[in-house]
């Protein structure tokens, strides 16, 4: 059934196979207009699937495609709204910028005043009108890009699809093409599709985020809901880094307040928000963030609050930050501590200290859910 009307792209029960192979089960969601969606997922998710059938290149082997409340799913890539750019520009190497940009105009048979007038804008909303007669392989990875996305919305699509495309781009550079093309994003309002592997450039860019796994959708969610409320494990190691804990709440402290029994490790508080009973099995997500770290006995600025001694096993400095490993029981938590003042004057923390960690019990999440996911992706204890 067709959703409201503010669901500007709708995906309906859309299913993809290649071969003995589901790419995409029975997915369905839907973007608002204007909004910036990213699905983001490990290789081989659907994601990349997903963006190539509303780009008309793949059809859906079941469900609909909605598109501004009109039916595409059987539509031609050519007679759809829909532009895309790719990871690796795709720009005609004999053409100008100019020429680049003003392709698909061209094509269309737009009245010549238009053309130039519509270029002319483009030029300086992507800063490369000083840069309009060179060709691509004049220009910079970021400076291709920035055309390759003026070449795409120069046709005011309804829908810019982006697949991975600051892939190719050094990191500063990418940080940068983040800010430009947030940039861009607000001036023309167009709604965009994002997809990317790379869970930092969803969450600085995104109003909503899909995490994708295994052809289907884990969570749908704003960056902040995502990040700091994951409804699964695989959701809260794919974006950013966790501690897991598995136990049994063991005591309701309160109507808000639980206690958990944990193998191998000391009981600890959590902010029981699902209000589960003595006696269910549950799972547990602490972000390194979240845990302090000290030589001294913390001072409890909460009741309740966990304070456990452990070791430091290792120790990463990252200028703005220090990330350790500590040893708690059968647990090796990981502990990210953001530097706020001058390290000079302090000592720091170092390879095999004993040291005391502490978090508020409303800093753990419960999960809804403990799926299989890659090990890579989890902080979890030691065999």
């Amino acid at each position: 059934m067709l959703k409201e009307m503010n669901d500007f792209l709708v995906f309906e029960n859309i299913s993809k196979q290649f071969g003995s192979n589901k790419v995409v089960n029975q997915v369905s969601f839907s973007i608002s207009k204007g909004e910036v969606f990213s699905l983001i997922g490990p290789s081989g998710c659907g994601k990349t699937t997903l963006l190539r059938i509303c780009a008309g290149l793949e059809e859906p082997d079941t469900g609909r495609l909605i598109l501004n409340g009109v039916d595409i799913t059987a539509l031609p890539p050519n007679q759809r709204k829909v532009n895309t750019v790719f990871q690796n520009y795709a720009l005609f190497p004999h053409m100008t910028v100019i020429e680049n940009i003003a392709f698909g105009p061209k094509i269309a048979k737009w009245d010549k005043k238009k053309i130039v007038s519509e270029v002319d804008f483009f030029l300086d909303l992507i800063q490369l009108q000083e840069h309009k007669n060179k060709y691509p392989s004049q220009l910079s990875g970021g400076q291709r890009q920035r055309v390759a996305i003026a070449r795409a919305l120069i046709n005011r699509p309804l829908i810019l699809l982006l697949d991975e495309p600051l892939a190719a781009l050094d990191l500063k550079l990418r940080q940068r093409m983040l800010v430009e093309l947030d940039n861009i994003h607000d001036k023309i309002g167009t709604t965009f599709l994002f997809v990317t592997h790379d869970q930092g450039e969803a969450m600085s860019i995104s109003d909503k985020i899909a995490v994708m796994n295994k052809g289907n959708i884990e969570q749908i969610g704003t960056p902040i809901e995502i990040y700091e409320a994951p409804k699964t494990s695989f959701v809260a190691a794919f974006i950013g880094d966790t501690n897991f804990f598995e136990g049994t709440v063991c005591e309701l402290i309160n109507n808000e307040i639980s206690r958990i029994h944990l193998d191998g490790f000391p009981e600890i508080t959590v902010y029981n928000d699902k209000s589960l009973r003595s006696g269910t099995k549950v799972y547990l997500s602490v972000r390194p963030e979240k845990i302090n770290i000290t030589r001294a006995y913390p001072a409890q600025d909460k009741p309740l609050t966990n304070i456990l001694k452990g070791k430091v096993e290792d120790v990463i400095y990252l200028g703005s930050q220090t990330k350790f490993w500590i040893r708690v029981a059968d647990y090796r938590l990981a502990i990210n501590k953001q530097h706020t003042s001058f390290l000079l004057d302090e000592q720091p923390i170092k390879w095999q200290d004993d040291v005391w960690i502490s978090w508020n019990p409303e800093h753990g999440y419960l999960l809804d859910t403990y799926a299989e996911t890659d090990e890579n992706l989890l902080t979890l204890p030691s065999e």
